[in-house]
């Protein structure tokens, strides 16, 4: 997994139309919802903030972050990112399914994004993690993650995903994500195809990876299990679905 990353680190921002008003817009909606849940929680963990999306834009809006991604490479860019950016963030390198044993305990709000947990393909991965975060969180203060709705995504083999063209600096990147479904898991190729507009030289770059396919249903029955109560699901607050839990006070 950390492969995967690592080398997707270069172009992690084309996944975006416009990564520097992803990081404004996700920081507004990740803190309207945080002032929802845990008013006043500002002391937060982001356990899988690759370069830096939503750690650097919660930063900007007064949280205390710190924040961890297991792809070394990311976190180097996460670094330069929020010195770019002006935003103060305690970035290291750690497994979620150490998050407790690296980052201790005492934090408001535990926060992953981007569909990160499915990368933990069993149920017994996914609730070592979730139990980690819930020993992070301080009674009373909650766990906020967002992952796809897998039940509204076909099966099957060949699936393609687009996510459109960018250009950049002379070139122009075209995108798009081959999914092949093996039960509940399936792999990825995330396609990056790389064309120098001057010289139309084009190289193609190939980046693979296996994710577990599970519903939100099951992912709020493991987190009720790790420890968290009122669990829930919010649609329509952020661009991929979200789920919530607190840790009894």
């Amino acid at each position: 997994m950390s492969d995967f990353y690592d080398r997707l680190t270069p172009f992690y921002h084309l996944i975006h139309q416009d990564w520097h008003a992803s990081v404004a817009l996700q920081g507004e909606q990740l803190t309207r919802l945080i002032d929802a849940e845990w008013p006043g929680k500002r002391r937060l963990l982001d356990v899988s903030c690759g370069i830096g999306t939503q750690a650097i834009g919660l930063a900007r809006r007064g949280f205390s972050v710190a924040a961890s991604d297991l792809s070394e490479k990311e976190i180097e860019r996460a670094r330069r990112e929020a010195e770019l950016a002006g935003a103060k963030v305690d970035f290291s390198v750690c497994d979620m399914r150490r998050a407790h044993e690296h980052h201790g305990s005492g934090f408001d709000i535990v926060l992953s994004c981007d569909n990160s947990l499915p990368h933990l393909l069993t149920d017994a991965d996914l609730l070592t993690a979730l139990r980690q975060m819930f020993a992070c969180v301080s009674p009373g203060g909650g766990f906020l993650m967002s992952m796809r709705d897998y039940e509204r995504e076909e099966r099957g083999v060949n699936l393609v995903k687009p996510y459109g063209a960018r250009t950049e600096d002379g070139k122009r990147y075209v995108l798009f994500q081959v999914w092949d479904f093996e039960g509940e898991h399936y792999d990825l190729t995330f396609y990056f195809i790389e064309e120098n507009l001057a010289t139309q030289a084009v190289h193609t770059h190939a980046l693979r990876s296996r994710y577990y396919a599970i519903s939100t249903d099951q992912m709020c029955a493991l987190m009720r299990e790790a420890g968290f109560v009122q669990v829930r699901r919010i649609d329509g607050a952020f661009y991929q679905p979200i789920l919530v839990g607190t840790r009894p006070a």
